[in-house]
């Protein structure tokens, strides 16, 4: 079950941050999109509505979190880049899920995620080591997590996702 649920293995924090991490993290931002549309476009009705594992989401609703996800990572970034360690909203992802907008069509949130790593990609590639820094309150967490953090985990989380496609795909 381990292997289904997080079939690249669990999110590990890096020790350090290095540029050339830092270029590879947000190599994997720059690819998710294109990886995403030529994953989830060769699906057939029944594997879109297939979920990955017992209890886990389909790929329909995995492409869905992913747009909402990866809004929420844009939003933290830009907050703590432009508060002083700001508290951050924390959201209830399966609460989300379960929305309308999370069985619709995939294609509007392939879309989002397209725009959302685009500008999240130019927005870190400009940063500097001091911004790379910068901190939120996470309040689930109940720590203060970096940008380096959250471009570390948004890589691992982008492609966590899309191994759960191919669990699909592969089946």
């Amino acid at each position: 079950m381990e292997n289904l649920k997080y079939p690249i293995g669990r999110f590990t924090l890096p020790s350090s941050y290095t540029h050339q991490q830092r270029k590879e993290f947000i190599k994997v931002l720059k690819d998710a999109p294109i990886k995403y549309k030529e994953a989830i476009t060769s699906l057939t009705e029944e594997q879109l509505n297939t979920p990955y594992r017992e209890g886990g989401w389909t790929p329909k609703q995995v492409i869905h979190h992913v747009a909402d996800s990866h809004m929420n990572s844009f939003m933290r970034v830009k907050l703590a880049l432009t508060e002083e360690n700001p508290t951050i909203k924390a959201y209830d992802e399966n609460a989300w899920i379960s929305l309308s907008d999370s069985n619709f069509d995939f294609h509007s949130s392939l879309k989002i995620i397209e725009g959302i790593h685009e500008r999240y990609v130019v927005l870190l590639e400009s940063l500097t080591e001091e911004e790379f820094n910068r901190t939120c309150y996470h309040p689930e967490l109940k720590i203060n997590i970096s940008i380096d953090f959250i471009l570390a985990l948004y890589a691992w989380h982008s492609e966590h996702h899309l191994a759960h496609i191919y669990l699909v795909i592969n089946n």
